[in-house]
């Protein structure tokens, strides 16, 4: 592919369904993006600037009517950002548009770092589950009916195959151990007793083949497991490992590499002298963990035009994350090196607030660049909005089902963009936080999920669908190392 001049570059294309991922399609990671419309690159007015806050360009964020240019209420004299749902499916559009090549190939991945991988393979049993009939309990193994003459030696697991059982024997057994040949049930510890002459009694009617697991009662060898495109979670690791596995067939993280781009940027310590700490470095690296990625680098460039360039086209990432630098300040360089390396633009502004500068780009033919504002509850806007379809299909990682719930407090919008705001979960409701301006954290640090407020705002009671975040979902998103 030649990759088309910034100005000349694709737009945000046409709409379809994000979270819809066919499984085939996200495995093969081979169908080519053709359906893209083609628009001129308009920079996107105010938003972050190269740092983490609105340095250079007033207005970013949400403003107020006050705050906004009386043409900004026009919708044609709007920048031509893209609708929020068709940039998110713009956004895993580009990842299955990717040609396969030998670093998205499937690999084979030992157990113990298959976490949160997608299957690339069926997962067959290696053998029969159980292998062999097995004590579903502690007790005695006894054949025919009672009272049992007691062996001396019991049978343990892990041993070898013991000595069969005459009629009328019985011999102590532990729990997932081998059951002797010609067994006709297990009698639990608590359902038998010792004579004074040292015979077995049942103190409950035996049934035949009770707590016996016979060999085969899960699976035979040779059944499918799972199938291609399940998520490895423990639970998977486990079944594997019974199943006789000592590695996987998966499809490899992507790997991203993180810019954190400004010269005000401190990397301890408190604000001081105009500058301030950098809350992007530190909270982009597990979350994209969380998302699927592996985080391969991350470098501080602050303002440095030729810095970013160097960075960018010595990437070896399938996804550059860049942070600030997205809109149109002085020392805003995101999209003059964008430019500069003939990459093609796919995205360029979303009609979201927080966070309308956030870009997407095809930086080469198996690379794309995802350009999040400065500010950092924008950042996570963009986060969730290109970042997370994007490395989610990259993966190959099934799309969470989507869901709504009432609002049970009103939730202010913007005239004609969506609007993202964090919510607490109570009960069958979600809740709006306070604290949710461009470049506050407070507000998302309590959330369990982010609201998609349509233009004009939610009043209480309304439904609105919501994105869990990763330390909430309960899945395997959970897992930010």
């Amino acid at each position: 592919m030649t990759a088309r001049s910034l100005r000349t570059g694709g737009s945000a294309g046409q709409a379809e369904d994000a979270d819809e991922l066919d499984v085939e399609e996200a495995l093969a990671l081979v169908r080519d993006d053709h359906d893209r419309t083609p628009g001129d690159h308009v920079p996107a007015p105010g938003g972050a600037s190269a740092g983490h806050g609105p340095r250079h360009t007033p207005g970013h964020g949400a403003p107020g009517p006050e705050q906004r240019p009386p043409t900004a209420h026009r919708p044609d004299a709007h920048h031509k950002a893209t609708p929020w749902p068709e940039a998110r499916a713009t956004a895993a559009r580009a990842a299955r548009a990717l040609t396969r090549t030998a670093r998205r190939a499937p690999v084979s991945v030992r157990l113990d770092d298959a976490l949160g991988l997608t299957l690339a393979a069926p997962l067959d049993a290696l053998t029969d589950l159980p292998s062999f009939d097995t004590s579903a309990m502690d007790g005695w193994a006894v054949s025919g009916p009672g009272p049992w003459a007691v062996r001396d030696e019991g049978v343990l697991a892990g041993h070898a195959e013991p000595e069969p059982l005459a009629d009328g024997e019985a011999a102590r057994i532990a729990t997932g151990a081998r059951v002797p040949p010609d067994t006709t049930a297990i009698l639990r510890s608590e359902h038998g007793h010792l004579d004074e002459k040292g015979r077995l009694h049942a103190t409950r009617e035996v049934a035949h083949g009770q707590d016996i697991r016979p060999r085969g009662q899960e699976c035979r060898s040779g059944d499918q497991l799972l199938p291609p495109g399940a998520l490895v979670t423990p639970a998977v690791l486990g079944l594997a490992a019974a199943a006789g596995y000592d590695t996987l067939t998966a499809i490899p993280r992507p790997r991203v590499d993180v810019l954190v781009l400004g010269d005000e940027l401190l990397t301890e310590g408190t604000p001081r002298g105009g500058l301030i700490r950098d809350a992007l470095g530190p909270m982009l690296p597990p979350w994209l963990r969380a998302l699927g990625a592996e985080v391969t680098a991350v470098r501080r460039l602050g303002d440095s035009a030729e810095a970013l360039h160097k960075a960018v086209t010595g990437s070896q990432a399938d996804v550059i994350i860049t942070t600030g630098g997205t809109a149109a300040g002085p020392v805003d360089h995101v999209h003059p090196t964008l430019e500069r390396i003939g990459a093609e633009l796919l995205v360029d502004g979303v009609k979201v607030r927080p966070g309308h500068p956030m870009l997407l780009a095809r930086t080469k033919e198996n690379q794309h660049l995802v350009g999040l504002p400065g500010n950092p509850l924008a950042a996570v806007s963009g986060l969730l909005t290109l970042a997370e379809p994007l490395l989610r299909t990259l993966a190959a990682r099934p799309a969470p089902e989507p869901y709504t719930l009432p609002l049970r407090d009103e939730a202010h919008g913007h005239p004609y963009d969506t609007r993202l705001i964090p919510v607490v979960l109570r009960g069958d409701s979600a809740v709006p936080l306070h604290y949710n301006g461009p470049a506050m954290l407070r507000g998302i640090a309590a959330a369990d999920a982010l609201a998609v407020v349509p233009p004009g705002g939610a009043r209480p009671g309304q439904e609105a669908e919501l994105l869990d975040l990763p330390w909430a979902s309960a899945g395997i998103g959970v897992c930010f190392t």
